[in-house]
């Protein structure tokens, strides 16, 4: 119990700093992801060495290449930005608390699913205090996209009115026909937080590598275009020479959500509520 405590306070540690400078910064250095690591695995290796056991440390090395895979989907896949992608894998070799694989499979999933569940709910939050705090911004954007998609929004509401209609004789079919009929004023709401309140001016002295640009700018001959992975230093010496101010899309400060889901996650192992999975 005394090493998975360890494991514990050394992943809350690294990720309350993650945390603080996500808030504050909008991204996570990479040296406290691979520190993490370093830490992690450096202490599961001397406690097999001492306890003449290393079935500890291959749990811990089992799990870092879950992770790795995990995390490299999240970012392809364009739902983590490399920060949190990073983080995550480096919580492989953190949360493999038994020297059971089944079991720390079952620990695995566990946390996913608190954390998955967490920033679903976080995201709402968020997106719904940025909504507020640029109101008249959000109004006018979300009343343009209205105007902009009804060829997208008719027929899908259509859709949503004949399923409820038939949830009248198939009562799982009325549900599907509310959310379908919703999907398009979630779909506008997501997308006018994304392109309204979500973007800001900045200085391009304050550019760092991994913005993203909000839209392309010509530089010279060349467009330098919005991608996934952000600016490379190249790109911000070149908009540097030529533009002041820049318009950049900031994200949402995630960390935090890997904090909740850790703690509630540990609280949930530490009082034995894994039995009810």
């Amino acid at each position: 119990m005394i090493e998975v405590m360890f494991l514990f306070l050394l992943g809350l540690g690294f990720i309350v700093f993650a945390s603080v400078q996500d808030i504050r910064t909008r991204e996570v250095a990479n040296w406290i992801s691979f520190s993490l690591i370093i830490f992690a695995l450096g202490f599961r290796f001397f406690y097999g060495l001492f306890n003449e056991s290393f079935g500890f440390f291959y749990q811990g090395l089992i799990g870092l290449g879950i992770f790795l895979v995990l995390g490299n989907l999240l970012y392809y896949s364009r739902m983590f930005a490399g920060g949190d992608a990073k983080l995550m894998i480096a919580l492989g070799p953190v949360l493999a608390f038994s020297t059971s694989f089944i079991e720390n499979l079952k620990i695995y999933a566990i946390f996913i699913f608190l954390f998955l569940l967490g920033g679903a709910i976080y995201g709402f939050i968020m997106t719904l205090l940025l909504s507020f705090r640029n109101f008249k911004n959000f109004k006018k954007g979300f009343v343009i996209n209205l105007k902009n998609n009804k060829r997208m929004i008719y027929p899908v509401m259509i859709l949503g009115i004949l399923l409820m209609i038939f949830g009248f004789i198939a009562g799982t079919f009325f549900a599907l026909g509310v959310l379908v009929f919703l999907f398009p004023y979630f779909y506008l709401y997501a997308k006018t937080v994304d392109n309204v309140c979500m973007v800001k001016k900045i200085n391009t002295k304050e550019l760092t590598e991994g913005d993203w640009l909000f839209k392309e700018v010509k530089v010279g001959r060349e467009l330098i275009k919005p991608k996934w992975e952000g600016l490379n230093k190249e790109q911000i010496k070149k908009i540097r020479k030529k533009y002041r101010v820049i318009k950049i899309k900031q994200g949402i400060a995630f960390v935090p959500v890997f904090l909740v889901a850790f703690i509630v996650f540990f609280y949930f192992w530490a009082n034995g509520f894994f039995n009810l999975f």
